[in-house]
C-alpha cells in the first residue's frame, strides 16, 4: 500500500521538519536540533550540524512564536517565512543551498505529489517556506498549570511556592519588565551582561543592526516551558535554572565588567535562597501539560 500523504500545509510542514532530506548529507533535519520532547530546543549548548559542524549558539525553542516579530537570537529575521529556510542554507547548520533542496524536492516523487496535492504547484521556495512555517505556528503552548491556576481559577493547581514565586516575578526579582505578556516574552532585544569583549565576545543584534547601541544584545524569547530547554541563553552557559536566577541576581559577580549591561541588571536583587527556589517553581510552572510525565 501506498503511504497516505500529508493533507494540508501544516502537515506537511511537519513531514519536511523531520526529514534530513533538507541537509547536504542527508543526515540531519530541522528537528535534530529542535527536538519534540524538549519543547523543540536541545540539551547540549551548542547543537551539531552536518558532520558534527558546530555553531556558537544555543538551539531555541521553536515553540509560541506568535507574538514574535523577529527570529534568532540577533533578529536576522523578520518573518517565520525568512527564518526557516536560513538553517537549512547555513554552512555549520544544515548545509545545503535552497535552490539545492527545491530541486531535491522535485524529484522525489512523495514530495512532488504533496506539494501538486497541497499547493496546486511544484515545490518552490516561498511554499516550502509556507509548509514549514505553517508547521511552526502550530506550536503553541497554553496548557500548563500556571494556565489552569490563573485562566482556570484552579488554585490547587500550583503550589504556594510558585504562588510566591510569581509574586516576585512581578516585583522584587523585576523579570517581568522584559518577560511579560502570555508567553512571558518581548520583541525588544536586551543586553543582560553576557558580552564582555574578553571571554563572551558574541556581539549579537549589533552584528545585523551595526549600532554600537546594540552590542552584546540578544531576542528575549518566551519562558513557556523553560524548564525543559536547558542549557540557557544564547550560548548555553548555564545549565540550571538555579543558575540563571543566581546570574540575575547578581550579575556582576558572575562576568565583572560587562560592557553594555542594561540598567535594569544593576547592583544585586538579594534574593534569599528561599526566594529563589519560589521564582524556580514558578518557571517549572509554565510547563505545558504536554511534556508533564
Amino acid at each position: 500500500m501506498h503511504e497516505p500523504g500529508p493533507a494540508t500545509s501544516l502537515e506537511l510542514g511537519k513531514r519536511l521538519f523531520l526529514d534530513p532530506i533538507l541537509s547536504g548529507n542527508r543526515t540531519i533535519s530541522c528537528g535534530s536540533c529542535h527536538k519534540e520532547n524538549l519543547a523543540f530546543a536541545d540539551s547540549v549548548a551548542v547543537s551539531p550540524g552536518v558532520n558534527g559542524r558546530l555553531g556558537t549558539r544555543n538551539t531555541p525553542s521553536a515553540m509560541n512564536m506568535r507574538f514574535q516579530e523577529s527570529f534568532f537570537w540577533d533578529g536576522r529575521a523578520t518573518t517565520l517565512e525568512q527564518q526557516v529556510l536560513i538553517p537549512i542554507e547555513n554552512p555549520v547548520e544544515m548545509d545545503l543551498p535552497v535552490d539545492s533542496a527545491i530541486a531535491r524536492l522535485n524529484t522525489d516523487a512523495f514530495y512532488r505529489q504533496s506539494f501538486l496535492r497541497i499547493f496546486k504547484e511544484l515545490p518552490s521556495k516561498s511554499n516550502l517556506a509556507k509548509a514549514l512555517s505553517d508547521f511552526e505556528r502550530s506550536l503553541e503552548t497554553s496548557d500548563s498549570p500556571f494556565d489552569d491556576w490563573r485562566v482556570n481559577d484552579n488554585e490547587e493547581a500550583v503550589s504556594a511556592s510558585a504562588k510566591r514565586g510569581f509574586k516576585l516575578f512581578n516585583t522584587k526579582a523585576k523579570c517581568i519588565q522584559c518577560h511579560f505578556g502570555p508567553d512571558f516574552n518581548n520583541v525588544e532585544f536586551r543586553n543582560i551582561g553576557l558580552f564582555d569583549g574578553k571571554m563572551h565576545v558574541d556581539s549579537g543584534r549589533s552584528a545585523i543592526s551595526h549600532q554600537a547601541s546594540d552590542l552584546g544584545k540578544f531576542k528575549i524569547g518566551s519562558l513557556r516551558n523553560i524548564a525543559i530547554t536547558a542549557p540557557y541563553m544564547h550560548n548555553g552557559m548555564f545549565k540550571t535554572l538555579q543558575e540563571v536566577i543566581d546570574y540575575y541576581d547578581n550579575p556582576e559577580a558572575v562576568i565583572p565588567n560587562s560592557m553594555n549591561r542594561d540598567t535594569i541588571l544593576t547592583g544585586t536583587l538579594q534574593l534569599t535562597a528561599a526566594e529563589k527556589t519560589d521564582i524556580e517553581n514558578f518557571l517549572i510552572s509554565l510547563t505545558d501539560r504536554r511534556f508533564l510525565k
